[in-house]
């Protein structure tokens, strides 16, 4: 992760997700580690997957004390097998207790979002349809998110709510309907930003092109509907379909021949991949 974007956006989330688990100390190694004491410990994949996160779980070490070194044998991106020896981290045993959950949360959730984007991905590959993430994402974790699945080789929509315009159902009622929405949109938003509207039917997509419309997201459609959907825009806006779209149907939305693909299932329904820190041991100067 870009060391600009860890230190103005990062460093307060990791230190409030720090402050969440010790809220006034760690109880359990100030017992049994009373004094300083110099250590290591193995992180270790327990399945298959994309790793994704590991600046971030050495973060949580370094803000807890600078000294702590963690030493990587592979990178954000790759591939790596149940087993395997990812890398050592070495400092003060309290330190790397205190941060191991934290750390490893982070590491976790991140490296499942990167994989199950990945296997999203692949079902893509040679199509030309880009994999969009969505805003369905963990509170105060959107950056960690959507970081993730460009790890995995999926796409961003907009980051949040003043990253670009996007109409859905609920703006197409405040505003009185889909021509209305889009002139409002266009009227309000800078001339650089497009205007993308969500729509239900073919009937409502005739109307948001003839609206002018940049992009049109077909909503909950049939493969059947996309398809004649994507003809219908053709060369007049681009097209994204989204609404309930997983790793098990996205083999039919392929054939569609849309623009782009959004998924929320990509940060919310995708599951950790299983790390753990094991093997920690003190260290002794001759090591």
């Amino acid at each position: 992760m870009n060391p600009i974007t860890m230190n103005l956006n990062v460093d307060n989330l990791i230190r409030q997700a720090l402050r969440e688990d010790i809220s006034s100390e760690d109880v359990s190694t100030n017992a049994v580690m009373p004094a300083s004491t110099p250590g290591e410990v193995d992180l270790i994949c327990k399945e298959d997957g994309i790793i994704a996160g590991l600046d971030v779980f050495a973060r949580v070490f370094t803000l807890l004390d600078p000294a702590v070194e963690a030493m990587f044998y592979c990178q954000d991106g790759d591939a790596v097998k149940k087993g395997q020896k990812m890398g050592v981290v070495r400092g003060d045993i309290r330190v790397l207790l205190s941060g191991e959950r934290t750390a490893l949360n982070y590491l976790q959730r991140m490296s499942g979002i990167a994989t199950y984007t990945h296997q999203v991905a692949q079902l893509l590959k040679g199509t030309g349809i880009r994999l969009l993430d969505t805003r369905k994402t963990t509170p105060n974790n959107r950056i960690f998110e959507k970081y993730a699945v460009r790890v995995g080789g999926g796409g961003n929509h907009r980051y949040n709510l003043s990253d670009g315009v996007l109409l859905k159902d609920n703006h197409i009622g405040a505003a009185g309907g889909v021509r209305k929405a889009v002139e409002m949109a266009r009227a309000y938003a800078p001339f650089v930003r497009k205007i993308e509207i969500e729509v239900e039917n073919l009937e409502m997509l005739k109307e948001a092109l003839d609206a002018g419309a940049d992009i049109v997201m077909l909503d909950n459609m049939t493969p059947e509907e996309m398809q004649e959907a994507v003809k219908l825009a053709a060369g007049r806006a681009e097209t994204e379909c989204s609404g309930n779209i997983t790793r098990e149907n996205i083999a039919k939305i392929a054939e569609t021949g849309v623009d782009y693909v959004s998924s929320g299932a990509l940060t919310h329904s995708a599951p950790i991949l299983d790390i753990s820190m094991k093997n920690l041991h003190p260290l002794h100067l001759q090591d």
